[in-house]
């Protein structure tokens, strides 16, 4: 009888707590299907420029595993990672520069031409050089995802630590002390992330210097940039964590969050290819932050670019951290009522 009344009660405790019922069915179909979606794709089919190339190597390059597109500017189109390759030929002298700022896109770009080339008719063998576009490339994977590991373990960190620290100061009664003050709400707000946001400057840096200089993540731009990058992803996390504190009532139901918001930001971070995916599944890339941000490390890290060729990047991630800030006065005002 005992045991049969605890049974009773952790069952009439879910059935009352309807999140955590629904978050048990909804966020494993929901994950479930983000999967589905990211990696239910066919493989993918490197993109190669060609100048110059006679038509029986065209041929043989149009039907081995490359697709040959048509661009106005290669070298441009290169450079924005718009395809893969660069294959330029003078009678039968072949340069390539192949883009290896993604070590997977690399690879079957080398393989595709050497299927290209065996399979010519004219068996004639060219002269063949090979030039990467950037010199200090990710040779691992690890090299390549760590740009973007560096921005995801800070933002999702920094979400977990400023959600739950506001979460206590509501539950506490810091929070309504603070009300009986002549602080205004945007005054309230801007020092909870003044306050936080100096643990996540601290936090940047700790992250970016162990990786570049501890794991050896390749680093070909500035690490000041990074830092920068870093710190606007976290302060995008802060307000966000600030924000969904305000929906939750204890540390459990802020960290039902987590699958509904942290992951999906995984899927579509940068660590999975998305290019054979439907479009309106990459659409759903511009919703996440850390997509701009992960974009942004991995403009410095690997290609070694500069804040020009960022800036949008960091525009919608601070457009992100302030879209949070003001969501997070109207929930303050309404529960200030």
């Amino acid at each position: 009888m005992k045991l049969k009344a605890i049974v009773v009660r952790i069952i009439r405790q879910f059935i009352r707590d309807k999140r955590s019922l629904a978050l048990m069915i909804v966020a494993p179909l929901l994950i479930l299907t983000l999967t589905w979606l990211v990696l239910d794709q066919e493989s993918y089919q490197p993109k190669l420029a060609v100048e110059g190339a006679p038509a029986p190597l065209k041929a043989a390059v149009q039907d081995s595993m490359l697709e040959i597109v048509e661009v106005e500017d290669p070298g441009q189109a290169l450079a924005d990672s718009e395809i893969d390759a660069l294959l330029e030929a003078d009678g039968q002298y072949i340069h390539v520069t192949i883009d290896n700022s993604k070590p997977n896109q690399a690879e079957a770009v080398k393989m595709g031409l050497q299927e290209a080339l065996a399979s010519r008719s004219d068996r004639q063998v060219p002269d063949i050089s090979v030039e990467f576009l950037y010199e200090d490339n990710a040779e691992t994977t690890f090299d390549y995802t760590g740009p973007v590991l560096i921005g995801f373990f800070a933002f999702f960190f920094v979400f977990l630590v400023g959600g739950i620290s506001f979460l206590r100061e509501r539950s506490q009664g810091t929070l309504e002390r603070l009300f009986a003050t002549p602080l205004k709400g945007w005054e309230i707000i801007l020092g909870y992330i003044s306050g936080f946001g100096l643990f996540a400057v601290i936090q940047s840096f700790i992250v970016a210097l162990y990786a570049v200089y501890v794991l050896g993540v390749p680093l070909n731009g500035s690490l000041w940039l990074v830092i920068l990058v870093t710190m606007l992803l976290s302060l995008s996390a802060l307000t966000l964590g600030i924000l969904l504190s305000s929906f939750a009532r204890n540390e459990f139901q802020l960290m039902q969050f987590i699958p509904l918001v942290i992951v999906p930001q995984a899927f579509f971070s940068g660590m999975f290819n998305l290019d054979n995916a439907a479009d309106w599944v990459a659409y759903l890339e511009y919703c996440m932050p850390i997509s701009y941000g992960a974009d942004a490390l991995k403009e410095i890290m690997i290609k070694g670019n500069g804040l020009a060729d960022i800036q949008v990047d960091l525009y919608v991630v601070l457009g992100f951290s302030l879209l949070c800030y003001l969501l997070n006065l109207g929930t303050l005002k309404a529960y200030r009522k």
